[in-house]
């Protein structure tokens, strides 16, 4: 009898301790303290339980969540700084942002179970592209800071020049990217000025690239193209940041000549969330698209010639170019992207026009308001934002309108920001002009075109996506299309290997929407955000608990950001002691590909260390690199449990060989999901690690982003975490690199997920889910060892939370490559295991703790079944090109023509599982040509003719 569900924990950790006796039984324990004792090695395993809270239960967490949110106060935020109410539309919220289809699907990296997805950023990119006025735009960045770090990245690699000189940013740029782009420049020794630019650019030595706001931060618009033509003959790149809102009514940097255009997609629908997710975006003039950063959708063609959509250009990714690298796979933020292209189909090019209309027209009825009650104002050209002149004032008018529930801008002593958005009301310009005691509603705006001469006139969103789904029934309709398109974790489990896609439980997601934690400008009083430091002081407590580390900071937005912080901090450590010369990096051939990719942004030289045969650092090859390069070591960084899937007996000892040398150990927190509750990486003798908190933690994938890849540290490395200009209680001031991320503490918005998480599991929760996830990818192993070779286990034949299927020798046998079964896995209704990597020709598999056993044996028996097609293909009962693995995905359309050319039948296609007839998913298109799509580069929405027979 199984075992009724009482406790949270019970609920995410998906197997019944009767399901989880035969599990043990399978693989020949008797209980999961003997396969733990046997799997994870003595030397790692802590001393002491977790000293975590009581686990709460459901009701009582979010209980407690509503006691915390209520220290958050809500009110009207007009600070601006790249941030902006809006009003996400209620068929978005509740079908996107609240919609498990969409907020638990992973990387889109099988195009052919992902075509929704990848529609909706193809709209999102062309979106970006129309309003910009350049040809290719990508799939999202981090934010709009870490877009400009990357754009000032991508103009230093394409410039032409022998001695490039600085990067130069004029002085009006948002003061968070300035510092941004600084902490990047810094660790790559990219010189970078800043300077008033608004006369165009000073007499000076050369510069390689130029950043410019549009509109600037303190609101003014002015034409750029004087500038811009005035960097292009000095041959500069020109990086342009600009609001896509306004763009809707001004000339686009693309017609005044920039080469690239970042920004934030924030203020299409996506709310403040104290920071983020926010969506960036970045677009590049043609002829450097192929060095743009970041995911690039594009379109190719399937099986059958039809358009179908995939990522394009992966080559350029980390996990394959590593350290040589220009795109980074975890640097997007897809479900925030797939909300800010909707938000402009559901309003079209006239609603996103009338907005920008309304926004502009609240901005000249609050100047002229202003300007009739004697207030100076500094600009006379702006879209929504003006910067009033009030000598000694400023504070005292900021106060008055807190007092009537609006947060104004305190730019210095002498002037005040204010900034009209999508929520702003004739009754907010009434209150506003009372902060600077002027009675009165304000009047209406002046007669005349306050932007005359910089009004746009080219024509935007003509796609027909964007004229399509006027009606809530057709944009309703519309996102379930997409999504019935795609293969997320409410249909199936998704057994990739590093990534652990386990539950997003809907008890975690709900406070993300609440208004107390949605609406809070990231930049408002600190005292209206006491809610939101109390939450973030437990979560990064908690976290240096779980992790063992002296401190933890929550500022890094995706793992990549995490890991690009602990080497900055390794970095400044070094620094700090009069060691500047140490930067080699040590990474062993099997770490993730992001890590040496990181290495590089972090300025450091990649050197790589072997594995042996069974998947463990050469302790050989280790000490004689660190022989090598002693002197110059920085830092190794080793992924543990590695990206082998095993816990390696030597970590100790690579750690006290690195720490010898003078160097610093980075463990990479990825697989963190095979230690919480039984090892802590600080105690293991590691200095600095990144975790994920959308892998271990719960905080769901959304496509491929929203990510937290907070960054945990010993003692000693704390001076050197991530600060911020704007807020000194997000860091260490003084000591700190600087800031990480646009926002003083990352996507904090989606913090309360795994705050809840933790809070529920409580510390026998989170041991036992550590222990679920261990047991299960042994079962799966433990299964799947007669079918296919498990390529690294550990100590007595153990795996950790993964395995990797080993196909090699098959292929050489048949033909059928490890991309076959994962087209095959397909029609049984199952995304792929991580295909090729670490290594080629094999499939990564982890299961997680959250799966079921019924669903577990569910894909085993997927896989044992593929394997019997595979003998038949070795057997010569199938055709060794004409079968249904080198065939599959097959479509419903395929399987409904008229002709059938296959030597095999349409049953054996289609349902080669009797369970299959159950419940269906059919693929929306064959397989995809991957080369192809980076033969022929569309990266916008193609006409819907190409869709025609």
């Amino acid at each position: 009898m199984t075992t009724a569900h009482t406790t949270f924990a019970d609920r995410h950790i998906g197997p019944s301790p009767d399901d989880h006796a035969r599990m043990l039984e399978r693989i020949g324990y008797s209980d999961i303290d003997a396969l733990v004792a046997d799997a994870v090695p003595a030397a790692i395993r802590t001393g002491r339980p977790l000293a975590l809270p009581a686990a709460l239960d459901e009701s009582a967490a979010l209980a407690r969540l509503r006691e915390i949110a209520s220290r958050n106060t809500v009110l009207t935020s007009m600070i601006g700084l790249g941030y902006h109410g809006t009003i996400t539309p209620g068929v978005i919220l509740r079908n996107v942002l609240e919609n498990p289809g969409w907020y638990t699907a992973y990387t889109p990296y099988q195009p052919e179970i992902s075509q929704g997805r990848l529609e909706a950023l193809l709209n999102f990119q062309t979106v970006v592209a129309d309003l910009t006025g350049l040809p290719v735009a990508n799939a999202s960045m981090l934010d709009e800071g870490t877009a400009a770090a990357e754009a000032m990245a991508l103009a230093h690699r394409v410039s032409k020049a022998k001695e490039p000189g600085a990067f130069l940013i004029d002085a009006d740029a948002l003061p968070q990217t300035i510092e941004v782009v600084r902490t990047r420049a810094a660790a790559l020794g990219i010189a970078v000025e800043v300077a008033d630019l608004s006369e165009g650019l000073p007499e000076r030595d050369g510069c390689f690239g130029v950043l410019l706001q549009y509109p600037g931060a303190g609101g003014a618009v002015r034409d750029l193209a004087p500038v811009i033509a005035q960097a292009k003959e000095r041959g500069a790149q020109v990086v342009v940041a600009a609001d896509l809102l306004a763009l809707t009514l001004l000339r686009p940097p693309g017609e005044l000549g920039a080469d690239i255009a970042v920004g934030s997609s924030q203020r299409f629908g996506v709310p403040y969330g104290f920071g983020g997710p926010h969506a960036g975006y970045m677009a590049v003039r043609e002829g450097i698209q192929r060095q743009l950063p970041g995911r690039l959708v594009g379109v190719s063609v399937d099986a059958d010639g039809r358009q179908a959509y995939r990522l394009a250009l992966q080559t350029r990714e980390q996990h394959i170019r590593r350290e040589k690298a220009t795109s980074n796979i975890c640097t997007a933020q897809v479900l925030l992207a797939v909300m800010a292209g909707m938000y402009a189909v559901y309003h079209g090019p006239e609603g996103l026009r009338a907005i920008a209309e309304r926004v502009h027209g609240h901005a000249r009825t609050l100047a002229e308001g202003l300007r009739s009650g004697g207030v100076q104002i500094v600009h006379d050209v702006f879209f929504d934002t003006v910067l009033a002149r009030v000598p000694g004032r400023a504070a005292e008018v900021v106060g008055a309108a807190l007092e009537r529930g609006i947060n104004l801008r305190p730019v210095d002593a002498d002037h005040v920001g204010i900034a009209c958005d999508e929520t702003t009301t004739a009754e907010h310009v009434t209150r506003v002009l009372e902060a600077f005691g002027i009675e009165g509603p304000g009047g209406p705006a002046p007669a005349g075109d306050l932007l005359e001469g910089l009004r746009r006139d080219s024509v935007y969103l003509t796609h027909p996506v964007f004229h399509a789904h006027r009606s809530e029934t057709a944009m309703l309709r519309y996102l379930r299309r997409l999504q019935d398109k795609d293969l997320a974790l409410d249909r199936t489990m998704i057994p990739l290997g590093s990534c652990t896609m386990k539950l997003n439980a809907t008890t975690e997601m709900e406070p993300i929407t609440w208004p107390e934690f949605a609406n809070i400008h990231p930049f408002a009083p600190i005292d209206q955000a006491r809610g939101y430091l109390e939450l973030i002081g437990e979560l990064e407590g908690w976290l240096a608990e779980i992790t063992g580390y002296a401190k933890v900071s929550v500022q890094p937005n995706a793992g990549s950001q995490g890991e690009l912080a602990g080497l900055l901090a390794i970095r400044g450590y070094h620094a700090s002691r009069g060691e500047e010369h140490r930067n080699v990096c040590l990474i062993p051939s099997s770490a993730h590909g992001t890590n040496a990719a990181s290495a590089a942004m972090a300025g450091m030289r990649v050197v790589v260390v072997k594995c042996d045969s069974g998947g463990n650092i050469d302790l050989d090859d280790l000490h004689a690199k660190i022989a090598q390069h002693g002197a110059n070591l920085a830092a190794i960084m080793v992924t543990y449990p590695s990206t082998h899937g095993v816990f390696e007996e030597t970590i100790v000892e690579v750690c006290k060989a690195v720490h010898d040398a003078g160097g610093q150990v980075y463990v990479d927190g990825a697989n963190l999901n095979a230690l919480v509750g039984l090892a802590r990486l600080g105690e293991i003798g590691s200095d600095v690690s990144h975790l994920n908190l959308h892998k271990t933690f719960c905080i769901p994938h959304g496509g491929g982003g929203p990510g937290v890849g907070p960054v945990g540290v010993a003692e000693h490395l704390v001076p050197f975490l991530p600060s911020h200009p704007l807020r000194p209680e997000a860091g260490p001031a003084d000591t700190g690199v600087g800031p990480i991320s646009a926002a003083p503490w990352g996507s904090a918005g989606i913090l309360p997920i795994s705050w809840a998480y933790i809070a529920m599991m409580g510390p026998d929760g989170l041991r036992e889910a550590t222990e679920g996830a261990i047991l299960a990818a042994n079962y799966v192993a433990r299964r799947l060892a007669p079918h296919y070779p498990i390529l690294y286990t550990g100590r007595n034949g153990l795996v950790a939370h993964e395995c990797i299927a080993d196909l090699r020798k098959i292929t050489k046998e048949t033909g059928i490559t490890a991309e076959d079964v994962a087209k095959r896995l397909i029609d049984y209704g199952f995304h792929a295991p991580t295909l090729s990597f670490p290594v080629a020709g094999t499939l990564m598999i982890e299961p997680t703790e959250s799966e079921d056993l019924a669903e577990l044996d569910r894909f085993c028996d997927a896989m044992i079944q593929i394997r019997r097609e595979i003998a038949r293909v070795a057997d010569g009962t199938y055709d060794r090109a004409d079968n249904p693995l080198k065939n599959a995905p097959h479509t419903a359309e395929h399987l409904a023509a008229d002709s059938w050319k296959h030597p095999y039948g349409r049953e054996e296609a289609a349902y080669p599982l009797p369970s299959l007839r159950e419940a269906k998913y059919w693929p929306p298109v064959r397989r995809i040509d991957q080369a192809y799509g980076d033969r022929n580069l569309v990266c916008a929405c193609p006409p819907p003719e190409a869709f025609e027979d």
